[in-house]
């Protein structure tokens, strides 16, 4: 598991080259709520995988105990729907293998499928007369009415990664 994905930005801070702490050096940071982390599966590019990949974001965020509302989950499913089923349409042919991860903050959840297709897509405007198409564009609605947002970004493999991250709101129980 790799830890990342941490702190009050969706993006994860430092990477690599960040420097490390030496042993015994005090923490600059606060420990991690017990629900934060960063999971990564891959999946083959096939239709199978979409449904797969759905179940198993659901499972993972239940199983970790993140706080998140129904309503923040149904719309975390729907994109991971949406970009796997993407990336299976769009991607397979160069990219037979894809890969989901979700990263979990204190603050926010971001979700994210990559490939090795170069292509980056945009979200299509409204076409009446046309089927499909308009599943990064449902991503960008979805990401902005819960307050998140979202992103294409190039790998250095020379594929591509689409994220969407969302705010986690504290769930109110009755």
């Amino acid at each position: 598991m790799d830890n990342h994905g941490r702190g009050p930005d969706p993006r994860p801070a430092g990477g690599a080259d960040a420097p490390l702490r030496p042993p015994g050096a005090p923490r600059d940071e606060p420990r991690p709520l017990p629900y934060e982390g960063v999971w990564r599966f891959t999946a083959a590019a096939v239709d199978a995988s979409v449904p797969q990949a759905r179940h198993a974001v659901r499972d993972l965020l239940h199983r970790q105990g993140v706080p998140v509302s129904d309503d923040l989950v149904q719309g975390l499913l729907l994109i991971v729907s949406e970009l796997v089923t993407n990336a299976v349409r769009h991607a397979a042919l160069l990219s037979p293998v894809l890969a989901v991860e979700v990263a979990v903050g204190a603050e926010w959840v971001r979700v994210s499928v990559e490939d090795n297709h170069p292509y980056r897509p945009t979200a299509l405007e409204a076409d009446h007369g046309r089927t499909g198409g308009r599943g990064l564009l449902l991503v960008r609605e979805i990401a902005r009415e819960a307050g998140g947002v979202c992103d294409v970004e190039h790998t250095a493999g020379g594929g591509k990664v689409i994220w969407a991250a969302l705010p986690l709101k504290p769930v109110r129980v009755p």
